[in-house]
């Protein structure tokens, strides 16, 4: 019984590894991101956030600094550092710090 138990405990341990591996974040190119992509890839933005970035990102064009999303309804400067290092412009990474 304890083997089995040793055995549950080692297989959900694994399940919860590869279950953070899965989800970990990955870049978005936030000028050339769909919705989805956008509500995937950014923590605190959902698929209304990210709708509204394409609807910026239109009618003002390309993003030029990753702090321009604050000019996004809804997008604060809390939710652009929580995803500061995720967020791409072009095909460079942005990583500016205050």
């Amino acid at each position: 019984m304890k083997t089995m138990s040793i055995k549950s405990l080692l297989t959900l341990l694994a399940t919860a590894l590869f279950s953070l591996w899965a989800w970990a974040q990955q870049p978005v190119n936030i000028n050339a991101a769909s919705a989805e992509e956008l509500s995937d890839a950014l923590k605190g933005v959902g698929l209304n956030k990210a709708t509204a970035i394409i609807n910026y990102r239109d009618e003002n064009g390309p993003f030029k600094h990753v702090d321009e999303l604050v000019n996004v309804k809804g997008i604060g400067m809390r939710t652009v550092d929580i995803n500061r290092e995720y967020i791409l412009l072009k095909d460079e990474k942005v990583a500016d710090t205050k």
